[in-house]
């Protein structure tokens, strides 16, 4: 049994895990994957099952394997329109879910994400199984989300969120430029007659919801964020920046008005569930997915904008000088 450990990883190692596993260890990019597919890769102390996970300075990278055993990748999910699978095991499936996809059926829908999650987990049989969900993500918004295959794993799970233990994390755009690199947003979100949700100034009304943000791009009239949930309100995120005066990109419900941008031309949210971490209900194993943000969010920051382009040659310059 090999095991390896690099106890702080350095700026030379920064990228995808895969890389810096395959460099220790000579194997084939088939075998690296393997490695992943079988658990053989801990990340910071937990089983890291995706080998695209980007790595930073001072994290921790452990390998243990048999080099007399193939490891060799498990198949592939096949993807739907709906949603690709990233993670299945006999108690639940964790999805990354397409933007225009309600997670559950309303007002009698028949494309959901559950449907199609049901699909495929009952391929060939002629009863689909039963699945519960766990959390939803808004039509319009993209990323992870897991879903239980029993009850019991439901309402383990759900116990988890309910006491804010699951590590959730978005990436979004929103209007405008916010004057701070990063801050916090806290209030009581109520419904309102149209079903929309809204803050209260009334302290024993409606349910608390945190939201945490960090800047991570900006261009002229639009920012890019990073938003960590302490909470998980219907449309907390949405209407946090909405009332912030900085509606998410692509809102047609908070703001609309507001939440336009000559460059989103996208029909959707700008707002990507990115990151979701839980305890296993059964194992209580540490599991933590990653979802690279889509296109339409790396599209917003090229182009013309002078700070965009500034950083783009400095970029550039920068490899044309590690080169020589």
């Amino acid at each position: 049994m090999i095991h390896k450990k690099i106890q702080d990883v350095t700026a030379a190692d920064e990228g995808a895990a895969r890389l810096l596993v395959r460099r220790l260890t000579g194997l084939s990019h088939s075998m690296v994957q393997g490695l992943f597919d079988h658990g053989c890769v801990r990340r910071a102390g937990d089983t890291c099952r995706e080998s695209a996970t980007l790595l930073v300075e001072g994290e921790t990278l452990e390998l243990c394997y048999d080099p007399e055993q193939r490891y060799r990748p498990k198949p592939r999910p096949k993807s739907s329109g709906a949603f690709r699978s990233v993670f299945e095991d006999p108690y639940l499936i964790v999805v990354d879910k397409a933007p225009g996809v309600l997670t559950v059926p309303n007002h009698g829908e028949p494309d959901t994400v559950l449907g199609a999650v049901r699909a495929h987990l009952g391929r060939g049989r002629r009863n689909l199984p039963d699945m519960f969900i766990v959390h939803r993500l808004d039509r319009d918004t993209s990323g992870l989300l897991v879903i239980a295959r029993t009850e019991e794993v439901a309402r383990s799970l759900k116990a988890q969120f309910a006491a804010h233990k699951p590590e959730r994390v978005y990436s979004a755009i929103v209007a405008g430029r916010l004057p701070q690199d990063s801050g916090s947003f806290r209030s009581r979100l109520v419904t309102d007659s149209a079903l929309n949700q809204r803050s209260t100034s009334e302290p024993n009304a409606g349910k608390l919801a945190i939201t945490h943000y960090r800047v991570t791009g900006r261009i002229s009239g639009a920012t890019a964020v990073e938003v960590r949930l302490e909470t998980g309100r219907r449309n907390q995120i949405r209407v946090h920046f909405s009332e912030a005066g900085h509606p998410v990109l692509g809102d047609v419900r908070y703001t609309p008005e507001q939440a336009r941008h000559q460059r989103w031309r996208a029909r959707r949210l700008a707002l990507h569930a990115a990151v979701l971490g839980f305890r296993h209900p059964l194992s209580n194993e540490a599991l933590r997915f990653e979802s690279p943000a889509p296109p339409e969010f790396a599209q917003m920051f090229e182009g013309d904008d002078p700070t965009v382009r500034q950083r783009r040659r400095g970029g550039q310059k920068e490899k044309q000088r590690k080169r020589r």
